[in-house]
This record gives structure tokens, sequence and C-alpha cells, in this order.
């Protein structure tokens, strides 16, 4: 999902065009610091005297599968604002909407979240460009404002839309298949491969307008061994983000080796996609017939280097898959314990169906129930644990001082688990975020503002597509008692396999 690349990316084109804080935050400070002395940085609450015992103890609490555990406990101990240090790596941890506010507002001209060491560390050691996820300064946003065009504004989604609803049909096909394969009329199975290949799919259609053939039974290996890429680059991240990777590259430790190969094939992968995509536009000479991805239009653009092109790209490919698949799992899984909900949806999709006469693109402009399902399962399983910026000024949060410099975190899941924000957190209704009360810093699932998450346009009509697909061909069952709980792999995913069963609808159109 691209949602995904919240832990280090963020959300739509809230461009905060020169709101720098002075006009504002005042007013807000004053709200805080009338009724007592604004206090110093040295007295905000938490863990933050010693850092070495802390990552000590934060190995004790197997703390790099339960971080967002950890965090929401931390919240209940200290209150809605504490600072921590682990290991090396220190922060103010925030939860309340009206703090994130604050915080948006002062992450100056060129956001700046925390940096994924391990990623960088990979770029450096293999001499690559960073992409527009690793990037910072004007670099970064002269990078950005180019592939905003191209990948996050409105008017890109008509091209999207076609290379989706493909992927979506092949997708309810091959479970078609699957279900026919069992002779049950079901099928029940742990999805989490077959929505990776899904996502993945998805992504490499609307990027670099080809299939990789993974809805197919036979998969080609070198499309099998850039799924077993991604993944093991997601999983040797984790622990690099309290280690130093310099230590680890040096120790020739076997997670950096793991690493490095994983990032080398993934790579490789754009690197075989921009050579067909040049053999391609030298033999159709001209503007091609249809839209041909991301990656040709931005060749054809020439306003970026190659290079550029390539890291931006494979960032954006990596981060588009495990986190748009898992999202649609817990979406699965919900919309399973909730049979009346499901039924909900599949009647606004059915309506939706009839009202735009099957054009998909008219579809997605009725579903507002089906998008507020996507809003819940955010705010309840979201992909990243927080978000991040260092903030450009001194500001004051919850009657504290923090000084500019600051990495301050906004915990998204925390904030979706606190009942002072959501009323009765723990239920899963969609329908919240159909309601006119405000939404004010509440959905934050892709970031915010100029530095939101750039794939979050494809990864939203991909996962809407979706669900419109299976909700029209399947019923969605699980078993009865089986309690499913997130832990973190750099993006929170679940502890273990969510199996689901799928019943075809019998509903022909």
């Amino acid at each position: 999902m691209m949602v995904g690349w919240s832990v280090w990316r963020s959300p739509v084109m809230v461009l905060t065009a020169g709101v720098r804080c002075s006009s504002s935050v005042p007013a807000v400070r004053q709200a805080y610091s009338d009724s007592n002395m604004v206090r110093p940085f040295s007295e905000i609450p938490g863990l933050w005297k010693n850092g070495a015992a802390n990552l000590y103890n934060f190995w004790k609490l197997d703390g790099f599968k339960n971080l967002h555990r950890i965090m929401l406990q931390n919240f209940n101990t200290f209150g809605p604002i504490y600072r921590e240090k682990v290991g090396y790596y220190e922060s103010v941890n925030i939860i309340n909407p009206e703090d994130a506010a604050i915080l948006f507002k002062a992450e100056g001209n060129y956001p700046k979240r925390l940096k994924v060491e391990a990623w960088t560390s990979y770029r450096d050691y293999r001499n690559r460009k960073y992409g527009v996820l690793l990037k910072n300064g004007e670099d970064w946003r002269s990078n950005r404002v180019i592939l905003n065009k191209e990948v996050i504004s409105p008017k890109v989604l008509g091209n999207f839309v076609p290379l989706l609803e493909e992927v979506g049909q092949d997708f309810v096909a091959r479970v078609h298949k699957k279900i026919m394969r069992t002779g049950q009329n079901k099928w029940t199975t742990d999805l989490s491969q077959e929505l990776f290949k899904y996502a993945l799919e998805s992504v490499s259609s609307v990027l670099y307008g080809e299939r990789l053939g993974l809805m197919l039974d036979y998969i080609d290996p070198e499309a099998q061994h850039f799924i077993n890429c991604i993944t093991v680059m997601f999983k040797t991240t984790s622990p690099m983000l309290y280690i130093p990777p310099a230590l680890l590259r040096k120790v020739g430790a076997k997670v950096w080796r793991d690493h490095v190969e994983a990032w080398d094939g993934i790579f490789n992968q754009a690197d075989r996609c921009i050579h067909n995509i040049y053999r391609q536009l030298r033999l159709e000479a001209g503007t091609p017939k249809k839209y041909p991805g991301v990656l040709a239009s931005l060749l054809m653009l020439d306003k970026l280097s190659i290079e550029d092109i390539k890291a931006s790209i494979t960032e954006l490919m990596a981060g588009g898959v495990d986190t748009t698949s898992i999202t649609l799992l817990w979406t699965l899984y919900e919309l399973a314990r909730h049979p009346n909900l499901q039924e909900e949806l599949r009647a606004e999709v059915a309506a939706a169906r009839a009202e735009s006469q099957g054009d998909m693109l008219e579809m997605l402009k009725h579903i507002p129930l089906v998008k507020g399902a996507l809003k819940e399962t955010l705010r309840l399983h979201p992909v990243a644990v927080s978000l991040q910026r260092y903030i450009t000024e001194d500001i004051i949060i919850q009657n504290y001082h923090i000084p500019a410099g600051t990495l301050v975190q906004l915990g998204l899941y925390a904030m979706g688990r606190d009942p002072k924000v959501f009323p009765r957190p723990e239920q899963y209704q969609p329908s919240r975020w159909l309601r006119t009360e405000t939404h004010y810093f509440r959905s934050l699932g892709f970031g915010f503002g100029p530095r939101q998450c750039l794939g979050r346009r494809i990864a939203e009509t991909e996962m809407q597509i979706f669900l419109i697909h299976m909700l029209e061909n399947f019923r969605v069952e699980k078993e009865r008692h089986a309690e499913v709980q997130s832990t973190f792999e750099l993006i929170l995913v679940p502890e273990k396999p969510i199996i689901l069963t799928l019943k075809p609808l019998h509903i022909s159109r």
C-alpha cells in the first residue's frame, strides 16, 4: 500500500504551500499556555535518560515485535506525550489529533522523517541514487513535484483504472478456479501469498505497464525471485532500526548480507523493466496507443535522470506490495467477522454498478462505505506504527516546549485505539467515516501533506477495485473463534496466518 510506507513515508496532496507555523500555531500554543507556565523539554515524562538500558529492556520485552503495543502502553503510563530513547534512537511521541496538527505545521518546506538507515546504507554501499522516499531538501522537492503529476494527481486515475481493473478480474477468475478444484464449492486458505501476488501484479502493471503473470498457475522464476527479495528486504530491515547497519556491515553480519542481496534483486527487476520499455518505445516510435505505465511516462517526459526515475520507481514498487496486500487481508478478515456489514457493502457495490452502468471509474465515486471500510481497517490495523517529522522550529505541545530539530512521532496504532479520539475504538465501524463530524487529523494511514505516501492514489484505487470484485463474486467467512493480533516487522502484519473461506455467490451479472 504504498499504504505501506508510513513507517518512513507519508499521505494526499494537501500541499501545505508555505504554511509556515507563524500564522496559526501561536493560537494553539496560547490555548495551552494560558493555564500555567510552559514546561521545559527536560520535564517531558518518559524513558529517555539511559538509551542503552532502555535498549536492553526493549529486547527483553521482545520490542522488535511488540513496538506498537509498547507504544500504546507508554501512552497509558505517561499520558498524551512522552519522550523516549532506545539505543541511539530518540523521539517525542504524541497521540492527539490536535497535537498532530501542531506537529505538521512545524514540518517546514522540506518535511523530513526518520531515516531508514538500512536502506540508505545499501544505496551508499552500492553507490545508487536515493529515490523520493529517502531524499531530503530541495532535491526531494524538485523530484517530488514532477512525480506528483504522474502518480498522485487525481487526473491520473483514468490511466490507472483500466490496468487495475484487468488485474482485479484476473484475480476473481483465479479464485473461481481454486474453488472449482476443491470440488467443495468453497476454498479455505491463508490468502496472504495470493494477495501479495495480486498487489505486486497491480503495482507492476501501473508502474511498468507490463504484467508479471502472477495470476497464472505457473510463475516465472524471475518474478518469484523478485517476490522473495521484497520479503527478505522487509524482514532484514527491522533489526537494523536499532543497531547501526555500518556496524553490522563491518562484522559481516548475515542480516546485512541478506539485505544487500535482496535490494540487488529488487533493483535488477527495475533494470529489466527499463530495458523492456526502451525497446518498446523504439519499436513503437512515437506516442504509445494506450497508457504505457508510470515509468515509460516519466522517461518520455524527460524531466528526471534515468537513475532518479529508477530509484523512485523501485521504492514505489518495493513499498507497494506488502502494504496493500496486508491491508486487504485485514479488511477481508474484518468483513468475515461482520457478515451483516459485508452484506451492506455488497448492496452498496451492486447499487454503484447499476448506477454507473459498469463504468469502473464512475463506480468508484459511488462506494463511500467501501472507502470507509478501508479507512477503518487502517485505523485498527495501520501499516505503520507511527508517522514522524523532524520539526523545523520550536513548538509547544501539551504545554511542553519542544526544540527545533527534535524527532516527533505521532502514534498511529495507539491513536486508532484511543477512546477519546474514536468512540468504541474496538468496534469495526466503516460508517464512522461517513458522518459529518470532523475527521481532522484522524485518517492518516497514508501520512500527511507534501510528504504523504507517493503511492497513495495507486494503492487506494487498487484496494477499492479489489473489494468491488470480491464483494460481487464471493462471500468471505472465517472460523468462529480465531482472533488475530498484529506483530511488528517494520510494518504491522498479522502475528499468525488468517484463514478465510471464500464461497461463490452464484450471481451472474
